[in-house]
């Protein structure tokens, strides 16, 4: 299997789980203290283990176009944009996160476990065109800081103005002899960053960045987290996970997930088979179930209407925000409006539950579109090595 370069810290501290062919942290402290940290204050994690892709030259931007569903041409530098390779099915080979890093080159955050077939895709459709591909995985650490603390964290561990920086966009920084690229985006549910260290000097340097940021991070309440309070927490928001969500026989559109679909001039793989489901209307739907009874719902469970079988759990979890079983699943249309009460069998037993909006929680408490209900305080920008007067900022967790 493989490590990432913080694989050190993980054994020392976490306990170690295979992922997507990564040994990788399924938790420290513990899932529930790391999901609570995310939701109230700050998270760190790992997420090396991602693929990051690099497209550039002058037909990047027709090779992105022709294969992914969003319109790659619109975007801004320094801007990313959510976006699906499919197949002509419509179904979803990955969901992908890309920015445009220059004019004609971009940046592809894919799956852990898609990365090759990514990468295999890309070389397969590029055969006539002189596209440079490479393949960043292994050589830029990817760490992300989320939690509605995650700005204050950043700015003042390393002195730069992160507050305005909007969101689904990215910029360059410089810490000493470190180079990274810093993104707003995250797969919590809340605010947060994403940092791709691009240049680094090996292992014990990657660990000195990151305990530099679990250092800082400590006066607002930052934990290390694993995958599995990961996986609570984007269950919570959700959001999907390839391999439970989405696949190749599952589209955006069924997903729910349309606004990463950019029906254009282009004629991209699916196009046909995507327009027409918006036309005829999917044959299946995304929804959230929360449980009203007792009981964890996992993947694979039947739901049911009374006693028919209208669909199945992708993902099930206990929220530890909600103290309650959630599930993401996919029904027929017809069982799919909010308020609708289904069943779910749980290893015999049924558990009635209600078809809920995404995100699981109040979005006026939680999330990064939560309300700000009182202000909080961070460094002035300047040299970090400082201690600078402070000045409000509006970023912190609402009253519960």
């Amino acid at each position: 299997m493989k490590r990432t370069l913080l694989y050190d810290f993980h054994k020392e501290h976490g306990r170690v789980y295979e992922y997507a062919g990564f040994e990788m942290p399924l938790w420290y402290k513990g899932s529930i203290v790391e999901h609570l940290a995310v939701r109230n204050a700050v998270g760190l994690f790992d997420i090396s283990h991602m693929g990051r892709l690099l497209v550039r030259s002058a037909h990047s931007l027709n090779l992105l176009n022709r294969l992914l569903t969003n319109d790659a041409s619109i975007l801004d530098l320094m801007q990313g944009q959510h976006a699906f390779f499919c197949n002509v099915s419509g179904g979803v080979i990955d969901d992908i996160m890309i920015f445009r890093l220059g004019e004609e080159e971009f940046l592809l955050v894919t799956n852990a476990v898609n990365k090759e077939k990514d990468l295999s895709w890309l070389r397969k459709n590029s055969q006539e065109m002189n596209v440079e591909l490479k393949d960043l995985t292994d050589n830029v650490p990817m760490i992300a800081v989320q939690g509605p603390r995650a700005a204050q964290t950043l700015e003042q561990c390393f002195g730069f103005e992160l507050a305005s920086m909007p969101r689904f966009h990215c910029s360059w920084f410089s810490a000493g002899h470190n180079r990274f690229l810093i993104s707003r985006t995250g797969y919590t549910g809340e605010d947060g960053f994403e940092i791709y260290l691009f240049e680094h000097q090996g292992k014990e340097d990657v660990l000195r960045f990151w305990h530099k940021i679990l250092d800082t991070g400590r006066g607002f309440g930052i934990e290390p987290c694993g995958l599995a309070a990961r996986d609570t927490l984007r269950t919570e928001a959700g959001y999907c996970l390839y391999g439970n969500e989405l696949n190749e026989e599952t589209s955006p559109i069924e997903a729910g997930l349309d606004y990463g679909v950019r029906f254009d001039e282009r004629d991209f793989v699916g196009k046909a088979a995507l327009l027409k489901q918006i036309n005829e209307g999917p044959k299946k739907t995304r929804i959230g179930l929360r449980l009203v009874s007792k009981g964890i719902p996992r993947k694979g469970m039947p739901i049911r209407s009374g006693n028919k079988e209208v669909g199945v759990v992708t993902s099930g979890t206990y929220s530890p925000l909600l103290k309650k079983g959630i599930a993401i699943g996919y029904v027929h249309p017809d069982f799919s409006a909010p308020g609708t009460e289904l069943t779910i069998d749980i290893r015999g037993k049924t558990s009635t539950a209600k078809v809920v909006k995404f995100p699981f929680y109040d979005k006026r408490k939680y999330g990064w579109k939560r309300k700000i209900a009182e202000p909080t305080y961070r460094i002035s920008i300047g040299n970090p090595t400082k201690n600078k007067e402070k000045t409000p900022l509006g970023c912190d967790r609402a009253k519960n």
